[in-house]
């Protein structure tokens, strides 16, 4: 996890959306700006004067580097190339697809970098029936039969190491309260070595990394649609299924065995990696803890969670990582 640069959207307006996007592309846009929701990102829906819709992704300074967010774009424009339902970012003339603003404030300059996408829309795809989950494991199999052919150097990877990066950050932030610290990080670091060797000899390849239903869209006549690669990394298949089951996995057996059917029509699955579903929603759960502590500073962030943070918030939370310590049985 980067350092986190408090405020760092507190100058991004209207106003500069619109001079960014027509600065790097030839469009004339209706001066229209649409936020949309983001927990980490700002992305707003822009309008041409032509109709066609856009959208414009910010990225939250510190969070990626360049070349983690070029990994991305990369990886999108792969999956396009293999006609794998997802959306590719725009390029400039040149090819480009991502840029750079430079916001000016009290204690420097602050750059923020950003890509164009275009719209599209979607319903919110509930599975119901068997074909419903073989449709989300086809595509997400579809989706890690080009993820396999490369790799990406720069991403993150899944690894029980990655959470006791956070958790290590969480602590030198000193966000966890004083009166819970030392009793969480215990915890936490305790079960994350525990659960370290399941992880030895795992296959890593390109996956989305937060492939949960929200990030899948039903587009009548055309099918499923990926979208939301933000969190992309290198980590185990797995990780791009689970996320979709309606509860644990022993919980939801004929759902998980439709997903892996689908699946394995494009890719076949290694079934030891199904061990792996709770140790990653632990370190899923510490992955989101530090998610949210980058935003504390964030104005919008204050007033819709004034409590976050505070003795009952990491009481709370520490009752609810015991629960998945038990869980997983370590």
């Amino acid at each position: 996890m980067a350092p986190d640069q408090p405020g760092a959207f507190d100058l991004l307006g209207p106003r500069e959306v619109l001079a960014a996007v027509e600065g790097v592309f030839d469009l004339s846009l209706d001066g229209v700006v649409e936020p949309y929701a983001s927990y980490v990102n700002r992305v707003y829906g822009l309008h041409g004067d032509d109709g066609e819709r856009l959208v414009a992704k910010f990225y939250r300074p510190g969070r990626w580097t360049r070349e983690m967010i070029q990994e991305e774009h990369r990886f999108l424009e792969e999956l396009a190339g293999f006609e794998v339902p997802v959306v590719a970012p725009v390029g400039d003339e040149d090819g480009d697809t991502l840029f750079d603003l430079e916001l000016e404030r009290e204690n420097g300059a602050i750059e923020i970098h950003f890509g164009l996408f275009p719209r599209r829309g979607g319903r919110g795809f509930d599975a119901e029936q068997d074909s419903d989950w073989y449709r989300l494991g086809a595509a997400v199999g579809r989706m890690h039969a080009v993820g396999r052919r490369g790799e990406a150097p720069a991403r993150l990877q899944l690894t029980p190491a990655w959470a006791e990066g956070y958790l290590r950050r969480l602590d030198e932030e000193g966000v966890i309260h004083p009166d819970i610290r030392q009793e969480f990080l215990d915890e936490c670091r305790r079960a994350v070595e525990a659960v370290a060797p399941r992880f030895d000899d795992v296959g890593q390849l390109r996956i989305h990394g937060d492939c949960h239903r929200g990030n899948i869209l039903d587009r009548p006549g055309e099918g499923l649609l990926l979208i939301d690669f933000d969190d992309m990394m290198t980590g185990p298949a797995v990780q791009d299924l689970w996320l979709l089951l309606p509860d644990r996995a022993d919980n939801c057996r004929r759902e998980l065995t439709m997903l892996l059917d689908g699946y394995e029509e494009f890719l076949e699955f290694d079934r030891h990696e199904l061990a792996l579903i709770e140790p990653l929603r632990l370190m899923r759960m510490i992955h989101f803890l530090a998610w949210r502590a980058e935003q504390r500073h964030d104005h919008w962030f204050r007033r819709q969670e004034p409590e976050w943070g505070n003795r009952a918030f990491w009481v709370r939370e520490l009752e609810d990582m015991r629960d998945q310590i038990r869980a997983i049985g370590v």
